[in-house]
């Protein structure tokens, strides 16, 4: 007996022993697992985990309740003669990969960094970021009516990298493997998963249909729209006028959380108008609904109207979390007289913000002195980390030390108009970059060359300021021409970057990433169609761009960004304008805006019309 016992004590023991053993294979299977995967499979975010459940109702900013009907006319100036903005040749609206396409994840206008699934109906991501996976909603359908399927992923992604915009093509081809194991399921191998973003590069890819689209042509401009699986269809245009969207009764996503209290009118009409005044004409009439007002002396002054009057127009100031970018007179470096960072430099101290916000436009503009004004990612009066440091270690002398420091404004004037230190400062680092004054002309002493350029603009209030700027310049000598061309002719010289200097704006998101490489990656300088208009070409950069792509820490994050932000100060690609702490908005009586704004940013997805009163009985 006391064998037996003893054998059957050995046995139970050895089997908790085994017990015990497979309860911590399981536990550490489980660990690695959760180590692997993210706990959430509804969306994706860069850092942290998304706001919002699996399951939310709908987006907060979005109102369920918003009324539906009725159509929305919406007004642009300029033109378009394609209807596909994601290919170099063209200029085409945003129309249709906004109304009429859907992509894998839906951005929210509350999250910097988080996208939610939309076509994708379950989203998978390991950790590493190195392997990424959708499953495609069962209910997804295009506007034919046949399901959206891994297949058409695949075809919209190879045909994106190897047709599609710069950005498109680099972004995209960082990935190593796409491969559809299934019908609704398509994997992604992102290579060593150093960039982070990419996951959201993929899933914003509006989705085409593969059985409807040609591959063959899909570069070239067209006026066939796309088949998409939104909630509107192309119903007519007008090339070059007009645009009108209808919305489908067999929308799949209708009830869908990500467009519920969305996407609420019946129709929807883009007009186009050939410059500024008509398009603001055309407003005052009632021509169209709602206007993004950018100009200062107009929001002052110009909505003195009956219309405002009497409430047929409403008018709302809006503030937004978002940084406020850069708009500025960028130096098309690839000019040899711009190649001297001393003489852009010098050029740029001769804008008189002063004189200009005084008398132009009402005092109400601040001085843009950063890519990343009124945000945490501004290295203005900043000064630089040990972070920071660390990225810039490889490049000593990349950033100026003033600009490192943090101590580095935007050069000031006495706001005159005609100030002469100013001027003096800058006819200074002229002749360190060896130009002199000859009879009254800036002069390279090397050449003889005469340092003149072109300011190339496309609309009255360009011009107007282009014309102020000339003017400054002419009291060193320099002379500059200012030539107003029609859209079709901007745009297509802009993608050839054929100009000396222009006017833009480069928007900036609370997240930027991918989209900088376009704007200022070595690789796009000579890519026709990229944004990166100055032609930067500078290894600091782009090793910069890699680090803000990489960042896993918030921390990291902002440190990359102002540390691309004090690089790109230090070069003085542009001439830094200005910009408005608030955006202004107008819109007539009957459209609505939900109650509770986005944080960063509003589109046009969340307007709705009020219903006509019915007309009084007789």
């Amino acid at each position: 007996m006391h064998l037996l016992h003893a054998a059957e004590t050995a046995s139970r023991a050895a089997a908790m022993a085994l017990l015990a053993l497979l309860a911590l294979l399981v536990a550490s299977a489980t660990t690695a697992r959760a180590e692997s995967q993210p706990p959430f499979d509804h969306a994706i975010a860069m850092h942290g985990e998304p706001a919002l459940p699996r399951g939310f109702a709908h987006l907060p900013y979005a109102d369920p309740s918003a009324p539906k009907g009725g159509r929305i006319v919406l007004g642009q100036q300029g033109t378009f003669d394609s209807l596909n903005p994601l290919v170099v040749l063209g200029v085409a609206p945003d129309a249709v990969p906004r109304y009429v396409q859907q992509s894998l994840l839906f951005r929210s206008a509350d999250e910097p960094f988080t996208a939610y699934g939309l076509l994708a109906s379950r989203v998978e991501l390991n950790e590493a970021r190195t392997r990424l996976a959708f499953e495609i909603d069962e209910r997804a359908r295009f506007s034919d009516g046949t399901p959206v399927t891994a297949q058409d992923v695949l075809f919209t992604f190879e045909m994106l990298k190897t047709k599609g915009k710069p950005f498109h093509r680099s972004s995209l081809g960082r990935v190593t493997k796409a491969t559809a194991p299934s019908p609704r399921r398509v994997e992604f191998e992102l290579g060593d998963g150093s960039n982070r973003e990419l996951p959201l590069v993929i899933g914003a890819m509006p989705i085409f249909a593969k059985h409807a689209t040609n591959a063959e042509t899909f570069g070239e401009t067209s006026f066939k729209p796309a088949l998409g699986s939104g909630p509107y269809v192309v119903a007519d245009l007008v090339p070059g006028a007009t645009i009108t969207l209808k919305r489908r009764s067999d929308f799949w996503a209708e009830d869908h959380p990500l467009t519920r209290g969305l996407y609420n009118a019946d129709e929807i009409r883009y007009d186009f108008y050939r410059d500024s005044n008509a398009l603001f004409e055309a407003f005052k009439a009632g021509l169209y609904d709602v206007r993004i007002e950018p100009d200062p002396t107009r929001w002052m002054t110009g909505y003195d109207v009956p219309a405002v009057r009497d409430g047929r127009i409403l008018r709302e100031t809006l503030h937004f979390d978002a940084p406020k970018g850069m708009t500025g007179l960028v130096f098309n470096t690839r000019r040899p007289f711009f190649g001297d960072v001393r003489v852009r430099e010098a050029l740029a101290m001769m804008f008189d913000f002063e004189w200009v916000n005084r008398n132009l436009f009402h005092g109400v503009y601040r001085r843009a002195g950063s890519f990343f004004s009124d945000s945490t990612l501004s290295a203005l009066g900043v000064p630089a980390d040990a972070r920071e440091q660390a990225l810039l270690a490889a490049f000593p002398g990349a950033v100026r030390p003033d600009i490192l420091a943090g101590t580095w404004t935007p050069a000031a004037t006495d706001g005159s108009g005609r100030d002469r230190e100013q001027a003096r400062r800058a006819l200074d680092l002229l002749n360190k970059a060896g130009f002199g004054m000859v009879d009254g002309v800036l002069r390279s002493m090397k050449g003889g060359d005469a340092l003149a350029f072109e300011i190339t603009v496309t609309n009255r209030p360009q011009e107007r300021l282009a014309l102020n700027y000339a003017q400054s310049l002419a009291r060193l000598g320099i002379r500059v021409e200012v030539r107003l061309i029609d859209d079709v002719q901007y745009w297509r010289r802009l993608s050839a970057f054929d100009f000396d200097m222009i006017q833009w704006t480069w928007p900036v998101s609370a997240s930027p990433g991918n989209e900088q490489i376009g704007r200022w990656g070595s690789a796009n300088a000579g890519r026709k169609g990229s944004l990166n208009y100055a032609g930067v070409t500078a290894p600091a950069i782009d090793a910069t761009l890699q680090a803000l792509l990489a960042a896993r820490e918030r921390e990291d994050f902002v440190a990359a960004a102002r540390t691309l932000d004090r690089l790109l100060l230090s070069g003085f690609y542009v001439v830094p304008l200005y910009y408005l702490p608030d955006t202004w908005i107008a819109h007539g009586r009957d459209i609505v805006l939900p109650a509770r704004k986005p944080r960063y940013f509003l589109s046009t997805e969340v307007l709705a019309r009020r219903p006509a009163a019915p007309a009084p009985a007789n």
